[in-house]
């Protein structure tokens, strides 16, 4: 361990196989295999194909990893891999496949939460988290704001969505305009031609009486409904739809709650970091808007390359590397894969 741990993290929560090699807080490896091409003809992640094709891609995935760092399995210290939250079947093949190569090693294992592991992944890029940070993790399934003290020990949950998530909604506004699935990477490029300010659109969780019980949730579903209402209104009477202007409206309308939530969240506790991870801190749109805002008011926001955004193995990995270095103690080797797993929770 001269240079720090070298630690294997393995991701399987969702549609991407992702098996990470760490040294430190240096990647030597990040391999990736998606099954989302599998799931586009339903418009959504169907979990059956998740977990099979997660059984068919974790072997070639992990070679390829190995490869690509030049080391074997032989010479990592220990081994990291997401225990949750995420999809149960998918959740358990990454496990089971820990375990295995964990028993064969005599490795220790950690089973990490996959959020941490979207803050964690932020240290490969941009070196040593500051302590106390804000974080805002976006992704299919999440939008949450947490105040993390030390990711090793927990972090402390400031809010949360209230119903679809943020790129939940992107995909069903995608999914209504006819642009396919993944929703967010087409609506960003869409986006780009698109006025802004052509339709207004709602900001959920932003009225006087809402903020005073919900001050940093999130709620989109008012917002999809919304942009459904609003073209089925344009259909009927014949009209053609902008579908530029919808997205980048419908983006700016996401953009403009979480940034502004977000900034909002730093400044009421003194944080001048704000990090932000998860599948939809790669839209172009919400990375300009918040390193805008924030420069405002003195606060400096870090956000990994777009590739580190989306679930991946080195944010695992990244996490793993930071429980070993900090001396926390490896999971049980009968650790359980689950699906909902709380965010005060960094390992199983």
């Amino acid at each position: 361990m001269a240079d720090g741990p070298l630690v294997l993290g393995i991701e399987t929560s969702c549609d991407e196989t992702g098996v990470g090699i760490v040294r430190g807080h240096t990647l030597l490896a990040d391999a990736l295999a998606s099954s989302v091409d599998q799931h586009a003809r339903f418009g959504g992640v169907v979990p059956e194909v998740a977990s099979r094709a997660h059984l068919e891609a974790i072997v070639p995935t992990m070679r390829r990893a190995l490869d690509e760092a030049k080391v074997t399995l032989a010479d990592i210290d220990a081994i990291a891999v997401t225990a949750g939250p995420g999809l149960a079947g998918a959740l358990l093949v990454g496990v089971a496949a820990a375990k295995g190569y964990a028993l064969a090693t005599d490795k220790p294992i950690y089973g990490v939460n996959h959020l941490a592991a979207h803050v964690a992944v932020d240290t490969l890029e941009h070196g040593p988290l500051p302590e106390p940070a804000i974080a805002l993790l976006v992704s299919g399934g999440h939008s949450s704001l947490l105040l993390v003290d030390d990711v090793t020990a927990g972090v402390t949950p400031l809010g949360a969505t209230i119903d679809d998530a943020a790129g939940e909604a992107f995909d069903k506004v995608a999914r209504l305009l006819g642009l396919g699935f993944p929703g967010g990477p087409v609506i960003d490029r869409r986006a780009r031609s698109g006025d802004a300010a052509a339709i207004p659109f709602p900001r959920g969780l932003t009225a006087a009486k809402d903020l005073a019980a919900h001050r940093y949730d999130f709620s989109f579903s008012g917002l999809k409904t919304a942009v459904a209402r609003w073209v089925e209104a344009r259909q009927r009477e014949g009209t053609t739809i902008p579908v530029a202007d919808v997205a980048a409206s419908f983006q700016e309308a996401v953009c403009d709650v979480l940034t502004a939530k977000a900034i909002e969240a730093c400044r009421a506790n003194g944080v001048e970091t704000l990090v932000i991870g998860g599948g939809v801190a790669a839209n172009s749109r919400l990375r300009a808007l918040a390193t805008d805002r924030a420069s405002k008011h003195g606060i400096r926001v870090r956000v990994p390359r777009p590739q580190l955004c989306t679930d991946n193995g080195a944010m695992v990995a990244a996490l793993g590397s930071h429980l070993v270095a900090a001396g926390v103690a490896p999971s049980r080797l009968d650790l359980p894969a689950d699906s909902a797993m709380p965010l005060t929770a960094i390992t199983a």
